[in-house]
Formats: C-alpha cells, sequence, structure tokens
C-alpha cells in the first residue's frame, strides 16, 4: 500500500484538491502536471476525451472516497465539467471545503 501523503482527518483544501485533479489528470493523460491550469479545458486544451474523463471520476472518487464516506461524482453532473476549475469547484463543493 502506498505510503499516505495527506493526513486522512484534514479535509482537502481547494489547493490540494487542484493538485490531486492535476496529478491524476496528468498520470491518465501522460502529461506533465505543471501543464495543468485550472482554465485549462478537459476536450480542447489537453485532449482528454470522455474515457479519460470517466477514468478521472473513477481515480477522484477512489482517493477522495477514503477520506469523505460515499463521495460520488454523479453522472448526470459530468457533462458540466468542462475545465479543470470546474472539476475542482465540484470536487469542492461536494467535500464542503474551501
Amino acid at each position: 500500500m502506498p505510503a499516505e501523503t495527506h493526513v486522512e482527518s484534514a479535509p482537502l483544501n481547494r489547493q490540494q484538491v487542484f493538485e490531486l485533479v492535476c496529478d491524476e489528470l496528468a498520470d491518465i493523460l501522460e502529461i506533465e502536471p505543471a501543464t495543468i491550469s485550472e482554465s485549462s479545458s478537459f476536450a480542447e486544451d489537453l485532449g482528454a476525451d470522455s474515457l479519460a474523463l470517466i477514468e478521472l471520476v473513477e481515480a477522484l472518487e477512489e482517493e477522495l472516497g477514503e477520506r469523505t464516506v460515499g463521495f460520488r461524482i454523479e453522472d448526470e453532473d459530468l457533462e458540466d465539467l468542462r475545465t479543470v476549475r470546474d472539476a475542482v469547484d465540484y470536487v469542492v463543493a461536494k467535500l464542503g471545503t474551501g
């Protein structure tokens, strides 16, 4: 089991959520996390297709599910997530953190 880099009990702040989204997205798309900004569009800027977004959602649910029981990104909400900022805002709102 990999070493945990975050304190389990502390809620993630917005910057930590952004870093998590970037890291997961970079792994999926095989790009450098530094090339991803909040204004990056998944499709236009990053070339992420719907399969990549589903992989991102699954990775986020797995990672965040360990911290927040029952964390899910609803399928109907997926179409509203067009940019990295959309995803970060969505996750922060679902976690109830700032």
